[in-house]
């Protein structure tokens, strides 16, 4: 199961205890189904915990059923055709079913309960939401702009800053911020959901904090390895020229310990010194070494 029907699965266990709840997430399914119309409503769902729910919730909301009800399997059609049905639930949000254009009634939606059971309604019938492993994005789709433009303004004075956008003909409200799919899964009532996005943020925080420890040990090693050999490669050029016996003493004993630990770092060739010295100093006669090398060319 994808984590979008993991979702509609989570929210379709919220409680029918409420009619105006129940008219208000039909009324968001409605304005985000697949046709509403004067002469028809047609829901298609892949979700079966949707299809489970829609029969009560239509119930619930206009003590009406459906017209036509899913044959077998895959995409699940639900439908209402007969006018008398259709009057009933376009006068339930005081539409006409004659008007061109559908339009968000914000007088069906002025309690905050059921103005999130209206934005759960709109999730189940149009909206999606990425898995937070492999991304961030949750959208709303309908065919219907002036209604998103005014789910838009809804949302907003909810608290909810989503952005908008045109596809393929639909109106699309979406988010792309971790903490804001969060905020919306919990306003919608998916709080597990929510719940799996911020572990997954942490998950990914953690993935990548390790990472930059690892790339960064790593680049620091390989300075390191690097820095070794130009010591190495220094100490035998001043061993070919015969310089390197006429150094101080302190020299000579860096320049041989390196010579036989060429692998050592600062602080455990620091250790093997007789008596031990300090990284710095251990730094400065190997950098000394080094100058002397290059000064010999």
């Amino acid at each position: 199961m994808s984590f979008s029907a993991e979702v509609k699965t989570e929210l379709c266990r919220a409680p029918l205890s409420r009619r105006c709840c129940a008219q208000a997430e039909a009324y968001g399914a409605l304005l985000y189904c697949n046709t509403f119309r004067g002469d028809e409503v047609r829901i298609v769902t892949e979700n079966g915990a949707f299809a489970q729910r829609l029969p009560a919730l239509f119930k619930k909301a206009f003590k009406l059923s459906f017209d036509r009800l899913p044959q077998g399997e895959g995409k699940r059609v639900f439908a209402v055709t007969d006018p008398a049905k259709l009057t009933a639930i376009h006068q339930t949000f005081g539409a006409d079913r004659n008007a061109l254009a559908l339009h968000l009634n914000f007088a069906a939606v002025e309690e905050s309960c059921c103005r999130a059971a209206f934005l759960r309604g709109a999730f189940l019938a149009g909206g999606s939401v990425t898995d937070p492993r492999k991304g961030y994005h949750l959208e709303l789709a309908t065919s219907h702009h002036s209604v998103s433009r005014e789910v838009l303004a809804l949302m907003r004075e909810l608290g909810q800053e989503p952005k908008a956008a045109q596809r393929k003909g639909n109106a699309v409200l979406y988010f792309k911020q971790s903490d804001r799919i969060e905020d919306f899964l919990t306003c919608l009532g998916a709080p597990v959901a929510a719940m799996e996005v911020m572990n997954a943020k942490l998950e990914r925080d953690i993935r990548g904090k390790v990472n930059r420890r690892v790339n960064c040990d790593a680049a620091n090693l390989d300075k390191a390895v690097e820095a070794a050999m130009s010591q190495v490669e220094a100490i035998r050029r001043l061993e070919r020229e015969g310089v390197l016996t006429a150094l101080p003493d302190k020299l000579r004993e860096v320049a041989a310990l390196r010579l036989a630990h060429p692998e050592d770092t600062l602080s455990q060739l620091a250790e093997r010194c007789d008596p031990p010295i300090t990284k710095s100093a251990l730094n400065h006669r190997l950098r000394k070494l080094v100058e002397l090398g290059r000064a010999d060319l």
